[in-house]
């Protein structure tokens, strides 16, 4: 397929498939699921950081008049689970490590009786020592919070490529300098929530707002010590999800444990001061130390980082998001030699986990000021050093990533024009500055197993209305409307004739889930793969009817015909009714797959992750109000480079929220603790972006066709969050002349910059090795 090529459904502003439901209050979230003779599920939780359960007694509980079920870690096989690391429980066993980590819940007749019993289960606690800092928590002699681990280092990662201590020799500018991020809830208007319920037989069925069911089905299976077949999971309506409902945490399983001793069907929904406690899990904490050597035309000569992760009480996706933390923007420009030590450690806090970028936002956080930085010292335009340095098509990076579509460089122009860059420099004005960053994601990722594909089956009814069945699921991002416009493409067929199911475990193929930006790049392939194969039948039986070549045929708007002779035609309708009502008939049926090419990295990282690679570059112009530390964000500009864009409609959205909720990361949100206590856990408190916090936003989709990926797309979805923050902080560097290295930039912090800075000397001019 050419990149050329005109499509008649791909590329169409059409509306959401599922949009109808949503707006006449047709779709089911879990909150709506109300089962026969069902009850509420409540959590006890714990109130300490770090304490020994001395004793559970919950025999009250058990005798109040409506109470169905109480479960503890006893109802358990007390096993440990997690999606690299099996260290958590379903309830505790033995000791908690967090605040709001579950240790026993209730099935009632209804949420006030539930709620009471809570309050009837009588623990004896004997507090342990906590440690709430990662690097505090390293030191010998810190409190130990799982045995075993000594300095409560969950995972090390240390990789060097190349030569970097002659790197950072031959390098005529060195820049270096130490950021810290911020961890982030993911705050989506539905709160984790599950219905579950066991059969006599002991299968349960589970339906859930997840994001990835296979994988949930996985995990809760070896949680609850049966087979992945004995669980059966149904995705609800989903109320956003930005990595938060990827079933890193315990609501689907003690909802599962209570079903199957109440014998009721159960649901539990978390209410939001249960998500900030302990729901979704929030973007990793980091600090990171990042350096990195110029030669004095601004070519990257060296990086090296020392990265400390907060990993929380357990591992989840940590483990992952601190790699792609330490390796994944070396496909962002253009070097060889690198050095990457990272730490993730153990604190009794909430876990953490993936959050929309992953790891990428808290490392641009970092990468992306000392390329600001060391375009000042330079002389050069930040935006001109961004694009000497850009990766190009064909690029393999330090770490093995091959680059097959690139139009990071298109990206930098159109945000050099859109923001009018030049122009704007050229006239500055007091107080006003601009700041930019790039960045780069990926379209899937080979996390687990060697694996990172996916699959779909497409059958055509009598009526001729194809039905797409997949388990990859929708999330609120749109991946429907994609898959239904891909199959649509292919088949030749008015996208309101193909319509996608409901993703369940039992009843669609094995599919991953939305994470890794991945579902409209490998799970569109499959689909693409399925509909080539039904289209394939189509043309079989139409060469019959018609009495012609199949290489003369051609399909569209529901029709296959004759090329050059369009009135000799046959519908989909009467192919399919064909097809089946014949002797020795079948109905037009057929499965697809893909897997990427990309593969398993070592023991180091090593080697391509990702099938497709999607860049991007932001900008944006800040006003700085040196009275009261109020950084005004006055025009923001985002550029993305996703290949064809699938559904404009929806690109648009995923490009345009990703970067409110890159602001948010910015300026506003921040949860404050208190001895691993959240203080803050509420809306109230915890503010994140509405309308009157966006800036004039301007976007654009480079030109861009990517050969691997259905009809030339790669994913978007998470690309527009990860470079914000560094942008923002950038800006207000050129406003204001501060660089706030601490998240979220506060107008506190601001202000307390802007006060050291007057009350120092002037600082002189950096000078490079060269100049002596």
């Amino acid at each position: 397929m050419a990149k050329t090529e005109t499509f008649s459904v791909v590329g169409q502003r059409v509306n959401r498939v599922e949009g109808y439901d949503k707006v006449t209050g047709g779709a089911k979230y879990v909150a709506d699921i109300v089962l026969p003779g069902m009850l509420v599920g409540r959590i006890l939780r714990s109130p300490y950081p770090h304490a020994k359960i001395v004793k559970i007694d919950t025999r009250k509980a058990e005798k109040l008049r409506g109470v169905k079920a109480v479960v503890t870690a006893e109802d358990t096989i007390k096993q440990g689970w997690g999606a690299f690391f099996p260290d958590q429980y379903p309830l505790s066993v033995g000791k908690v490590r967090y605040v709001g980590e579950e240790v026993a819940a209730v099935a009632a007749i209804d949420q006030d009786i539930a709620e009471e019993a809570l309050g009837m289960i009588d623990i004896e606690w004997e507090e342990l020592p906590a440690v709430f800092d990662p690097e505090q928590a390293m030191k010998e002699g810190a409190p130990l919070i799982h045995e075993g681990k000594e300095r409560n280092i969950a995972m090390t990662l240390d990789v060097e490529r190349g030569n970097i201590e002659r790197a950072f020799a031959e390098s005529e500018l060195i820049v270096e300098d130490t950021f810290e991020s911020t961890p982030q809830w993911h705050c989506a208007i539905e709160t984790i929530g599950s219905v579950a319920e066991c059969s006599p037989s002991g299968k349960y069925t589970i339906y859930m707002n997840t994001q990835t069911l296979f994988m949930a089905r996985y995990r809760i299976a070896a949680a609850l010590g049966v087979r992945e077949t004995d669980v059966r999971i149904i995705q609800s309506a989903v109320g956003g999800g930005f990595g938060g409902k990827s079933c890193d945490d315990n609501n689907a399983i003690v909802c599962a444990l209570l079903a199957r001793k109440s014998c009721k069907p159960v649901n539990i929904i978390n209410t939001r001061e249960e998500e900030f406690l302990a729901g979704s899990r929030p973007r990793v904490n980091m600090n990171i130390w990042a350096k990195m050597g110029f030669k004095k035309d601004g070519r990257i000569r060296a990086k090296q980082l020392r990265i400390i992760a907060d990993n929380g009480a357990y591992s989840g996706k940590a483990p992952a998001i601190a790699g792609v933390a330490a390796l994944r923007h070396d496909t962002c420009y253009k070097y060889s030699d690198v050095k990457t030590q990272a730490y993730l450690v153990y604190t009794n806090k909430i876990p953490t986990g993936a959050f929309r970028g992953f790891g990428n936002p808290s490392a641009e956080w970092a990468v992306e000021q000392i390329m600001d930085k060391a375009a000042h010292n330079l002389g050069i335009d930040p935006l001109d050093l961004a694009r000497m340095n850009a990766a190009d098509p064909g690029y393999v990076s330090p770490h093995g990533n091959r680059v097959t579509s690139c139009e990071l460089r298109q990206c930098i122009d159109l945000v050099e024009k859109m923001m009018d860059w030049k122009g704007k420099r050229a006239q500055k004005k007091p107080n006003r500055g601009l700041g930019l960053a790039c960045t780069v994601h990926v379209s899937g990722k080979r996390h687990f197993g060697d694996y990172d594909g996916g699959s779909a089956t497409i059958k055509v009814n009598e009526d001729g209305k194809a039905l797409i069945l997949s388990g990859e699921g929708e999330v609120g991002q749109g991946a429907a409307t994609a898959m239904c416009q891909i199959a649509a493409e292919e088949l030749g067929l008015p996208l309101e004739d193909v319509e996608i199911s409901r993703a369940d475990t039992d009843m669609t193929t094995f599919c991953l889930g939305a994470f890794g930006s991945r579902v409209t790049y490998v799970g569109g392939n499959a689909v693409k793969d399925a509909a080539s194969k039904v289209k394939q039948q189509l043309l079989d039986t139409a060469a019959e009817m018609l009495e012609a070549r199949q290489e003369d045929l051609a399909a569209a708007n529901g029709k296959i015909f004759v090329r050059g002779s369009e009135t000799r035609s046959v519908t989909v309708a009467q192919l399919a009714r064909a097809r089946l009502f014949r002797r020795g008939g079948a109905p037009i049926v057929a499965s697809g797959s893909f897997d990427a090419d990309s593969v398993l990295q070592d023991a180091t990282r090593y080697g391509n992750e990702s099938g497709a690679y999607n860049f991007g570059c932001q900008a944006a112009e800040v006003e700085v109000d040196p009275e009261t530390g109020q950084v005004k964000v006055l025009k923001y500009v985002a550029a993305s480079d996703c290949g064809t864009v699938i559904n404009p409609i929806g690109a648009e959205g995923q490009a345009e929220g990703s970067v409110a909720q890159g602001l948010g990361y910015a300026l506003i949100e921040g949860l404050k603790m208190e001895d691993g206590r959240p203080v803050n856990p509420n809306f109230s408190d915890y503010r994140i972006p509405s309308m009157r916090d966006m800036p004039p936003l301007e976007h654009a989709f480079a030109d861009s066709y990517e050969p691997t990926g259905p009809f030339g797309a790669k994913g978007l979805g998470e690309l527009g969050m990860d470079p914000t923050a560094a942008v923002i902080s950038n800006a207000i560097f050129d406003a204001a002349g501060i660089r706030i290295k601490t998240l979220p930039i506060t107008p506190e912090k601001v202000l307390k910059a802007l006060k050291a800075v007057s009350n120092q000397e002037p600082t002189r001019k950096v000078k490079l090795k060269a100049d002596g």
